[in-house]
């Protein structure tokens, strides 16, 4: 007899999960795993993969509110919001997906070569709160500096990724705190130069850019499957690194399937080798981040308690049985 699950129908005999991802770069398990039919050989074909594509996190954490998705390859600073939003029962991170993958730049003719020239310059985030702009922000203040919107007098402006690009062809921007593969273009197109990767302000030059997440209720109601799903995320995830050149081109051809554009090869290269593709949910970045979003006036007016994000017993469960050291 088939599950019924997200309040969807049934379906001969098949028990569906629907699942979350972006079509880019710092999603490469949910890109290869797509591209190949990995996790629908891993899960057998009793359970049917009902791929659902987001362009951003909030979208996705108001899918997973609803019901319509019950796991999702996310960001950082989305599934913090969505824990808080929802006191805590929402959800649960379970795995890591990607770490590091993006930098600072600025155009090469805008006159910043030191920290001290970003005074009174134009910089764009992607998104108010999200991960590279609370990156951004903290850099500012650990250099002195504030943002206007905070008595500062640095414009930081939340620009979607191409239009960063066409704003420094114009040079109307100055500089932006970009993720892959958005960074790498701005140097390459939009004659740019990279001020600071990131992985050089973080322990080993590791912080979490990716991970997944899982509908709490439905880890609660089928930790069989959750358990099934990381397994293929962990064993996809070996893969990849194993075989970075086969890797790098299903994951491309999944980005051409679901935008209509595949990467220029010079910048798949470049933006890929600045990413590292992981099952570490690198969890003590997280919490710095989220530290650095409060410090910043974008988490409220008191420090949420985030002790109940993770659950890894999954994971942890997976790594033992595969003789794998498991994480803290």
């Amino acid at each position: 007899m088939a599950l019924l699950l997200s309040g969807q129908g049934w379906a001969q005999g098949q028990t569906t999960i629907h699942v979350g991802a972006f079509p880019n770069i710092t999603h490469p398990q949910a890109m290869v795993g797509k591209a190949n039919g990995w996790f629908e050989k891993a899960m057998g074909p009793d359970v049917k993969i009902d791929w659902k594509s987001f362009n951003a996190g909030p979208s996705a954490i108001e899918a997973l509110f609803s019901g319509a998705i019950d796991m999702a390859y996310i960001g950082p600073n989305p599934a913090i919001s969505g824990y808080v939003r929802s006191n805590g029962e929402a959800l649960r991170i379970i795995a890591g997906a990607t770490s590091g993958g993006a930098s600072l730049i600025v155009r090469n003719d805008s006159g910043i070569e030191k920290p001290e020239d970003f005074h009174r310059k134009k910089i764009a985030s992607p998104q108010l709160g999200n991960t590279q702009d609370v990156a951004l922000r903290a850099w500012l203040k650990a250099h002195g500096m504030r943002s206007a919107d905070k008595g500062g007098d640095v414009q930081v402006v939340p620009l979607a990724n191409p239009d960063q690009l066409t704003l420094f062809l114009k040079k109307e921007l100055d500089a932006a705190w970009a993720p892959e593969p958005w960074a790498t273009r701005l140097v390459r197109e939009g004659n740019g130069r990279r001020f600071l990767d990131e992985r050089t302000l973080w322990p080993n030059g590791q912080f979490i850019t990716a991970h997944l997440i899982v509908r709490t209720k439905f880890l609660q109601a089928h930790p069989d499957l959750v358990k099934k799903w990381l397994v293929a995320h962990v064993e996809l995830t070996d893969w990849i690194n194993g075989h970075l050149p086969e890797a790098k081109k299903l994951l491309n051809l999944q980005i051409q399937r679901e935008t209509g554009k595949e990467l220029a090869p010079a910048v798949l290269e470049e933006a890929f080798g600045r990413l590292q593709v992981t099952y570490d949910p690198l969890r003590s970045s997280l919490l710095q981040s989220a530290r650095s979003a409060f410090d910043a006036g974008l988490l409220g007016r008191q420090m949420p308690d985030l002790s109940g994000l993770y659950d890894l017993t999954p994971l942890n469960a997976v790594l033992a049985e595969k003789k794998k050291k498991g994480i803290e």
